[in-house]
């Protein structure tokens, strides 16, 4: 309970900071995609080995991937009948048979109707998660962070020692 406390805090001090909102962003979108496939399969570990190679940030992803594992459980029936639309579909039929052939492709279990449905629904939802995360994290700082620091509470708390110990401290030690 402490790690998942510890880890919100830390996403509200990272949409507070001056990280870019497309770090953010991105690493929401990979949450997404990290969250609705297997965690055992070849694509996840391609997602997490392209978040850590560019500037995407990982705190967000895990975030976000924490949560949305609970909501791919109950979606796991919507991801079934999008698997087999798709693996039953005969003109692709081919196409899987050279694919399991293959040496390392079987790997991703795409074999598997959920890991299919999750793996097409997230190829199509990433790029809607990445421009509505953009959104919301832009309007987020513009529209309560910037009027909550305009305030006479933060401002009379940004001129107590405690504060100013605080932020000395965080400048420090992070």
């Amino acid at each position: 309970m402490t790690l998942l406390l510890k880890q919100f805090f830390g996403f509200i001090k990272l949409l507070n900071s001056d990280t870019g909102t497309n770090q953010i962003a991105a690493g929401i979108a990979c949450g997404v995609i990290l969250g609705f496939t297997p965690v055992l399969a070849l694509q996840s570990l391609l997602v997490f080995l392209l978040a850590l190679v560019f500037r995407i940030q990982l705190g967000a992803a895990f975030l976000a991937a924490f949560f949305l594992k609970f909501a791919a459980y109950l979606l796991d029936p919507m991801f079934h009948q999008i698997g087999v639309l798709v693996l039953e579909t005969a003109s692709l039929k081919p196409l899987f048979t050279t694919l399991y052939h293959m040496p390392i492709v079987p790997f991703t279990r795409f074999n598997n109707t959920i890991v299919m449905g999750s793996g097409v629904f997230t190829i199509v939802m990433a790029p809607f998660s990445f421009l509505l995360a953009r959104f919301l994290v832009k309007n987020y700082r513009i529209q309560i962070v910037d009027r909550f620091q305009a305030t006479k509470f933060w401002k009379i708390v940004k001129s107590t020692a405690f504060y100013k110990w605080y932020a000395k401290y965080d400048e420090l030690y992070g």
